[in-house]
């Protein structure tokens, strides 16, 4: 009895930071007018083409200097990415950097420090869509200096998280217990570096090609 009430007790507060959790990204929307920044970051994943006009309009209205694209599938050239992303040709081949060897988030955080670090960069606006940026968010924190940047989030918009009842989806209930999870992990693997010196990571493998959040 004791164990099935302890496992009731960790669902409930399970559940009930998931929902805390999607109230969190609900809310979250872009900064009409953000504080301009030295560069501006997008990292790709899902509706990436979203996300780099995004970093590109924030660009066109002089809110950074370049753009970072993190986490470019090596199969997609320079050319096709500019199309697929419908962004103006002038300020994409002026301004805009292509980073190829991120695969996931942790990957991003990586080549984004990296990439600010050769700018001489102290501010960035982060852009990625708004169930990612929490655990973005987390990783860039912990491999950017605290105190040596900052960082400012831009949220992209998921239009099927912003329902009232987006747990009545079994696509947008999938994607926001799955990001939900990925987050509690972060927050633990953090909790637990915390207790010790820090390392840092590997640099993460060139071999897959295809970005994920």
């Amino acid at each position: 009895m004791r164990s099935i009430a302890a496992f009731l007790v960790l669902a409930l507060i399970w559940t009930s930071g998931l929902f805390a959790f999607a109230t969190r990204i609900q809310q979250s929307t872009p900064i009409p007018d953000p504080a301009p920044a030295d560069g501006i970051v997008v990292l790709t994943g899902a509706n990436s083409n979203e996300r780099i006009a995004a970093a590109v309009d924030l660009l066109a209205e002089r809110l950074g200097r370049r753009v970072l694209v993190s986490g470019v599938n090596r199969e997609v050239t320079r050319e096709q990415l500019r199309r697929a992303s419908g962004t103006v040709r002038r300020l994409y081949d002026c301004c805009v950097d292509l980073g190829f060897t991120a695969v996931d988030t942790v990957g991003n955080a990586r080549e984004t420090a990296e990439w600010a670090r050769s700018m001489r960069f102290k501010s960035l606006i982060v852009v990625t869509t708004d169930y990612h940026m929490p655990r973005a968010m987390l990783e860039l924190r912990a491999v950017l200096r605290p105190g040596a940047f900052e960082l400012e989030p831009y949220p992209v918009p998921t239009k099927a998280l912003k329902s009232r009842d987006w747990w009545r989806a079994p696509g947008a209930a999938r994607l926001m217990v799955v990001e939900y999870s990925k987050y509690l992990a972060i927050l633990g693997r953090e909790a637990v570096l915390s207790l010790g010196p820090r390392e840092t990571p590997a640099a993460p493998s060139p071999a897959s090609p295809q970005q994920k959040d």
